[in-house]
C-alpha cells in the first residue's frame, strides 16, 4: 500500500508521546501568551497593523513573482535599506522566510570544496542549509570556538563557520568573539542566525553580532527573521554589498521563491521604524526574562538562566512536558512545549518566551501557573 510506512511511524510517535497537532487559534483569546516569539508586544500594535494594511492597499495582496522577476517592489528596497543600516551592515536581502534566509546564506557560501563548521546546537533551518550546500559539514560542540578552531585547522581551502547568536531551545547565548576569532585565524567567514537576537540585545535591539562589535565586517553574514521582535513574517540576510550581490545570482531560495507579500514587508518596516523610537523594549524583554528566572527557580524550578528573551524550563520526559503545557493552557497560560526531535540533547523543556509588555501581575501569574501544574 502506497504510504503504508507512515502508520508504522504515527504508532512509533504515539507510544514516544511525540504526536505533534495543529491548534488553530482565534483572532482574542483569553490565554496569557507566553508561547509566541512576539518578543517586543509589536504584532498587533496599530502602527504595524497599519503598516501592513497600507502595504497591502497599495501593493496588493501578494507580491506576484520572485524577487528578480516582479516580486521586488520600492517597498522591499526601503526596508533593505533600513534593515542595513539599523543592524550596522552594507547591505541586506529580504526573503519570503528566516528559513529561506538560513538555506540561502548557508548554501550560496559553502561552495563544492569548502567546509561548513556547524554548532551541534544550531536551529533546523542551519542544519538542512549544511545538508543542501555542496561543501562538507563538520558539527562543533556547542558554543566551543575551540573545536570550531580544530576543525577549521584541518581543512585547505574556503570555509565559514555557522552558528546561532541565541540558541533558540534553551535561550543561550553563543561566543561570538570568540567563534569570530577562531575564523579570522584560517581566513574563514562566519554566518550567524540573529533570529532570536534583533529587537533584544544589542544598543536599541540592534542584534548579538552588533552587541559584539561584528557589525559590518567584511567577514561576517548575518541572518535575521521579521516574525520575532518585529512582529511579522519574512527574513533576511545582512553582510557586506558583495556578498548580498552574490546571494541575488546564486542563492536558490532567492532566484525561485516568490517575493515576500508587501503586507508583511510594510509590517516589519512600521515595526523598526517603532523600535528605533523605542529601544527601550528591547532592554525590558531580557528584563522581563531575567525576572521569570529568578521567579521560576526560586519556586524550585529548574530553569536555565536567559541570555535573551527565551526562557528554558526542564521537564522530566517528553509524556510529562507536554501533559505539564496542557494543564498549563487548561489553567489560563500559553506555554511552548520542545521535545525531541526539537530538542538537540534530548531533553523535553517547556520554552517561555519574555514579552516586552508583559506587566509584573502577568509575570507573577505565568510563574504561579507553572509553579502549581507542574509533573
Amino acid at each position: 500500500m502506497a504510504f503504508g510506512w507512515i502508520d508504522e511511524q504515527a504508532e512509533l510517535r504515539r507510544r514516544a508521546g511525540l504526536v505533534r497537532t495543529l491548534r488553530p487559534r482565534a483572532a482574542e483569546s483569553p490565554l496569557l501568551d507566553l508561547a509566541s516569539n512576539d518578543y517586543l508586544g509589536l504584532a498587533r500594535h496599530p502602527e504595524v497593523t497599519e503598516g501592513a494594511a497600507r502595504a497591502a492597499r497599495t501593493w496588493g495582496g501578494g507580491s506576484t513573482g520572485s524577487r528578480l522577476v516582479t516580486g521586488s517592489t520600492e517597498l522591499h528596497a526601503e526596508l533593505e535599506g533600513e534593515l542595513a543600516d539599523f543592524c550596522g551592515f552594507e547591505a541586506a536581502l529580504v526573503f519570503s522566510s528566516g528559513y529561506a534566509a538560513n538555506l540561502a546564506a548557508v548554501t550560496a557560501l559553502a561552495p563544492h570544496g569548502s567546509l561548513i563548521v556547524s554548532d551541534a546546537g544550531n536551529h533546523a533551518s542551519l542544519i538542512d542549509g549544511c545538508r543542501l550546500a555542496r561543501g562538507t559539514t563538520q558539527v562543533a560542540a556547542h558554543a566551543d570556538p575551540d573545536a570550531v578552531r580544530k576543525a577549521l585547522g584541518g581543512h585547505e581551502g574556503p570555509a565559514v563557520a555557522v552558528s546561532d547568536t541565541v540558541f533558540s531551545v534553551d535561550g543561550d547565548a553563543a561566543p561570538l568573539t570568540g567563534l569570530a576569532e577562531a575564523c579570522r585565524e584560517h581566513g574563514a567567514g562566519l554566518v550567524l542566525d540573529d533570529a532570536h537576537g534583533l529587537g533584544v540585545l544589542g544598543d536599541g535591539g540592534r542584534g548579538a553580532p552588533h552587541a559584539a562589535g561584528l557589525a559590518g565586517a567584511d567577514d561576517v553574514v548575518v541572518t535575521v527573521t521579521l516574525s520575532k521582535s518585529l512582529g511579522g513574517q519574512g527574513g533576511a540576510v545582512l553582510g557586506p554589498s558583495r556578498v548580498i550581490g552574490h546571494l541575488v545570482n546564486a542563492a536558490r531560495t532567492f532566484i525561485f521563491d516568490t517575493g515576500l507579500a508587501p503586507a508583511a514587508a510594510g509590517a516589519a518596516l512600521a515595526a523598526l521604524r517603532l523600535l528605533r523610537r523605542e529601544p527601550a523594549r528591547a532592554a525590558r524583554a531580557c528584563e522581563v526574562a531575567r525576572e521569570l528566572h529568578t521567579r521560576l527557580t526560586a519556586a524550585g524550578l529548574e530553569a536555565v538562566r536567559p541570555d535573551a528573551a527565551v526562557v528554558s524550563v526542564r521537564a522530566p520526559s517528553p509524556e510529562q512536558a507536554v501533559r505539564w503545557a496542557a494543564d498549563c493552557r487548561a489553567a489560563g497560560l500559553s506555554v511552548g512545549c520542545f521535545r525531541p526531535p526539537s530538542v538537540p540533547d534530548g531533553v523535553s523543556r517547556l520554552r517561555l518566551t519574555a514579552r516586552a509588555d508583559l506587566s509584573g501581575a502577568e509575570i507573577e501569574r505565568a510563574v504561579r501557573v507553572i509553579g502549581e501544574t507542574r509533573p
